[in-house]
């Protein structure tokens, strides 16, 4: 960033000008190398700022955290101070969102913060469970530990997505190339065979006039039908804003056939691990709700794991409170209970987690299996039937024609 400054050399001249600069501390460092004693300082704020606009817009690669935090704690582990191991990162990193944090966390942490307090500063890298985690790690002295914690949770949250991700690409495809292959034969296949036979004057078969009529009504009303829909999911959206309708949303999403379990153990899944880590950690099993709360993304998981913090702050315990909710799976709630018991909390979460994980795979694979031959089967029996009403009308034509 850049900073405007007034001072005095050591010859007593009156010299302004700007210098680039990590943050004001260092900025002030730098002009007193140069020898100047500075009487004035001041940030400079463009009216168009392209690293702030391209920063607002870019993003951090999960993979890039991993690897920042691995060889953060081999740092650590080996020796080096956290501020020289940043130094030493920052200079590695190519992504400048992520670079640019590096430098503005170290420059709090020459200011006196403590790391975890640093990193707080900056959600859009470090989420608050990282953050949490590494105020544990800083207490019990463990700081590397905590950072080895982060990367894999990061890159086992990370590698489920990309799967899923890559396990949707064919079925998107088949779905594009149905829509263009339909879109193509009602705009330009059927509009000329429908001028024929209108030229013919030839009696069409029922099937023949019932695509007809569907045609036409298409060509004629189709983009205020577009339009319609358009509206539909602008409204539908702008209410799934809404806390109202997000709540819904969700709780629409866990009733849904097929995708609704998958969701529900995928949340459960998250949850379960968040609590292994944590505990893992030594975060305190309140805070680790808190947490647990803050990151799950269905709102009616998140009103659950509420009522359940509200209830363990009572002495009720972790279990006894999610037994009494249907939205938490009975192995969660047992291996929840067998955890409390034995101390080992972290151990069972673990275990849960990888059952709902695996189970969200395989449910997921497997809809992703149907989703393709179905989409084939619709688009196959679309054509199918266009193909067999001009074949129909054809031989009503020749018929005609004899």
């Amino acid at each position: 960033m850049d900073f405007r400054y007034v001072g005095y050399s050591q010859d007593r001249k009156l010299v302004k000008g700007k210098v680039t600069a990590s943050g004001e501390e260092a900025a002030l460092d730098l002009l007193s190398y140069s020898g100047y004693n500075v009487l004035s300082l001041e940030k400079v704020t463009p009216f168009f700022n392209a690293e702030k606009l391209s920063s607002a817009f870019s993003t951090i690669n999960p993979h890039d955290m991993v690897m920042f935090s691995r060889q953060l704690a081999l740092l650590v582990e080996a020796g080096a101070d956290i501020v020289s191991a940043l130094e030493l990162l920052r200079g590695g990193l190519t992504n400048r969102t992520l670079k640019k944090i590096v430098a503005e966390v170290v420059v709090d942490l020459r200011s006196g913060l403590r790391l975890s307090q640093a990193l707080e500063k900056h959600p859009k890298a470090f989420s608050p469970l990282y953050s949490r985690t590494i105020v544990t790690s800083e207490e019990t002295g463990n700081l590397e530990r905590g950072l080895r914690i982060m990367a894999d949770y990061i890159e086992r949250q990370t590698a489920a997505a990309k799967k899923i991700r890559n396990a949707l690409i064919y079925p998107i495809i088949v779905l594009v190339l149905a829509v263009i292959v339909i879109a193509v034969l009602v705009t330009f296949v059927m509009p000329a065979f429908i001028g024929l036979y209108a030229s013919l004057g030839v009696e069409l078969p029922t099937i023949t006039k019932v695509l007809i009529a569907v045609v036409n009504f298409l060509l004629d009303y189709g983009l205020f039908l577009l339009a319609a829909i358009a509206v539909v999911i602008l409204v539908g959206f702008a209410y799934s804003r809404t806390p109202a309708g997000r709540y819904q949303w969700d709780k629409l999403k866990l009733r849904l056939p097929k995708i609704g379990r998958i969701t529900l153990v995928s949340e459960l899944s998250r949850c379960c691990r968040t609590i292994s880590l944590l505990y893992r950690a030594g975060v305190s099993v309140p805070d680790i709700m808190t947490l647990a709360i803050s990151g799950a993304s269905n709102r009616v998981v998140s009103r659950a794991l509420t009522e359940v913090r509200e209830e363990m702050l009572k002495g009720q315990g972790l279990a006894r409170p999610m037994s009494r909710n249907a939205i938490f799976l009975p192995m969660m709630v047992q291996m929840a209970s067998v955890g409390e018991g034995t101390g080992s909390l972290d151990i069972t979460m673990d275990t849960v987690a990888q059952s709902y994980e695996m189970e969200a795979d395989d449910r997921t694979n497997m809809l992703i299996s149907m989703i393709t031959p179905t989409m084939t089967i619709i688009m196959g029996g679309l054509v199918a039937f266009i193909a067999l009403t001009v074949v129909t009308t054809m031989y009503s034509m020749m018929g005609a024609v004899v």
